[in-house]
């Protein structure tokens, strides 16, 4: 087997680790894969969590025990997450994305891969201490930040539907009223996809009445499923009094109706 610079190996491994985030590697794994004794793999990892931490590239955690090894976890930095969420705020506000109905459009924002991964890193941030089994969003606008923050955490993203679909099998539908329209709506999602005793976080694009996300936990109630938080892009500052409590969202929306102008700023959990 060929003998590897330890530049090499540091550079093979983050880039393993990077594009595997949250996904535990044993010594064991880079040990045969560089032909290299378990002592030298530990100081490459040492040097590799200095960096990164140095850097603010975000975390290199060593797992303890049986099944333990390394880690990488694109963890930001309050401050970091601030910054960028302040400058998107500016990009959003005012009145040209003001739609009918009280609500913002920035779809274009929700299509760009570089800032809804941004996005999905910063979410996912917040709950790793949760161990979710699975993010769980509505179709079809909060897919690209659900995807994101699943990719971050390392785990499957679910996704609920307005309809069954016949091409995935058996389903439960329940339905609920809507927090903004209060209109019926339905919610489905197969029983093939999620398991009984799992734990979920739901992650979606708008909160307003919060009727949609309240169905979701509803949902994940009939399946066994224990809900460990509920995620947003953007929320408006009314109504107040939400469907959902516990919440986090990246931003706030104030809509003045007068002027039609949106004040969108970072949520106030970003600033502690």
């Amino acid at each position: 087997m060929d003998k590897f610079r330890r530049n090499e190996r540091m550079s093979a491994m983050m880039k393993i680790l990077s594009d595997n985030p949250n996904k535990i590697f044993t010594l064991s794994y880079f040990c045969e894969m560089f032909g290299a004794a378990k002592s030298t793999m530990s100081e490459d990892i040492d040097i590799l969590r200095d960096m990164v931490k140095s850097f603010g590239l975000g975390e290199l955690e060593t797992v303890t025990g049986a099944a333990g090894g390394v880690r990488y976890r694109s963890v930001i930095s309050r401050k970091e997450a601030l910054t960028y969420i302040t400058e998107l705020c500016e990009k959003l506000s005012g009145s040209a994305r003001v739609l009918p109905g009280g609500f913002l459009y920035y779809s274009d924002i929700l299509s760009d891969p570089e800032i809804v991964k941004k996005m999905g890193q910063i979410i996912a941030g917040e709950y790793y201490h949760t161990e979710p089994d699975f993010v769980l969003t509505m179709e079809t606008k909060g897919i690209p930040v659900a995807l994101m923050t699943a990719n971050a955490l390392g785990v499957p993203l679910v996704i609920a539907r307005h309809s069954s679909k016949v091409y995935e099998g058996p389903a439960v539908n329940i339905n609920y009223v809507s927090g903004t329209s209060k209109s019926i709506e339905t919610m489905s999602l197969s029983r093939r996809a999620v398991k009984e005793g799992q734990k979920a976080l739901i992650v979606d694009d708008f909160l307003k009445g919060g009727g949609t996300a309240q169905a979701m936990v509803d949902l994940m109630r009939e399946f066994s499923v224990e809900v460990v938080g509920v995620a947003f892009t953007m929320a408006t500052e009314e109504p107040v009094k939400k469907c959902v409590t516990g919440e986090k969202s990246l931003m706030t929306m104030h809509l003045d109706h007068e002027t039609n102008v949106a004040t969108i700023r970072p949520a106030d959990w970003l600033k502690a």
